[in-house]
């Protein structure tokens, strides 16, 4: 198959990988920026998010996305979620209907609390859309270790196009049909991480973190259920996997910044951090307060996360969350 990834991220380098995996793919990964093109066409690496990570030959790199996804049998959208729609109304006018469309993007869109599928909705109309999610490190998945992910899609061709592709040796794809509670848990879980952190900066050990991971399915489920998901999605890759990944691992920047507030970190510090730093779950905690507050749905874990944040309450407030009887 022909695949075009939007973007030259870490992750969509990652996938590029995958999907290289399958000799008879032929992989254009487009990016806006001409000078970027040509460098990796040249280097064959993007030594700012992944160095040392070396990509095959066969990998194409293109800054005109009209040539880019002329052609391609699926288009993935691995930018980030607060360029997705720039990006898709680029795209207007250009997407087949027998297209494949796949969202590797995590987020809520600020201002309109849109999802990425409902972002690329407005510009680009089509049946076969999916969202893949779980949890991988780029590093990780460039690394070729075993790797578990998401489909979700109301399509069976999509599906079966995107296992086709994509599914290896490494990687293997559980589908489903829940879109909506597959993007709520990507997008989440990055918020959820910020508060793990905490816990972990102010030394408190696995145990409670284990308390805190446990209570916060919980209120993911509660989250899915409200805006129309499955509940239990909170069990899948998207859901319960890509939450323990990034709720445990130094190497998630959410995570890192949280650890630094409940650590008590200089402010001046924790902002020159988060002002360089792409920290998806500040991007998200906004959007998904202005969701909840429209939807007139309460999530207590997330207000109390909300309020560490914006207003600066006390982070031993999480605790004290953590023990309150109901």
């Amino acid at each position: 198959m022909q695949v075009t990834i939007l973007g030259t991220g870490a992750y969509g380098i990652a996938l590029a990988l995958m999907f290289h995996e399958n000799k008879t793919n032929q992989i254009t990964m487009w990016t806006k920026f001409e000078e970027e093109a040509k460098d990796l066409n040249k280097y064959r690496e993007n030594k700012k998010v992944l160095p040392g990570v070396k990509i095959p030959k066969e990998i194409k790199f293109s800054n005109d996305i009209d040539e880019s996804i002329t052609t391609a049998d699926i288009i993935v959208f691995a930018v980030p979620a607060h360029a997705l729609d720039d990006v898709a109304f680029l795209m207007r006018g250009m997407v087949k209907p027998t297209q494949h469309l796949l969202v590797a993007s995590k987020g809520i869109e600020s201002g309109t609390c849109l999802f990425p599928t409902d972002i690329i909705a407005k510009h680009i109309k089509s049946r076969n859309i999916g969202v893949i999610s779980g949890p991988s490190f780029a590093i990780d998945m460039a690394a070729g270790v075993p790797i578990g992910l998401t489909i979700a899609t109301k399509s069976i061709a999509t599906k079966r196009a995107t296992i086709q592709s994509l599914q290896n040796r490494y990687l293997r794809l559980i589908p489903t049909t829940d879109v909506i509670g597959t993007q709520i848990c990507g997008s989440i879980k990055n918020v959820i991480a910020i508060a793990a952190g905490m816990l972990a900066g102010m030394k408190l050990p696995e145990s409670t973190q284990a308390m805190f991971i446990t209570e916060s399915l919980h209120c993911i489920k509660n989250l899915i259920h409200a805006l129309g998901g499955n509940k239990r999605t909170i069990l899948s890759y998207a859901g319960f996997g890509d939450l323990l990944l990034t709720c445990t691992s130094v190497k998630s920047r959410n995570y890192r910044y949280g650890y630094m507030i409940g650590a008590g970190e200089d402010k001046k510090k924790i902002k020159e951090y988060s002002d360089n730093t792409t920290v998806e779950g500040l991007y998200t905690l906004t959007s998904i307060m202005q969701l909840l507050n429209h939807k007139k749905v309460s999530i207590p874990m997330i207000d109390l996360i909300y309020n560490i944040i914006v207003y600066g309450e006390d982070p031993k407030t999480l605790t004290d969350f953590l023990t309150k009887e109901d």
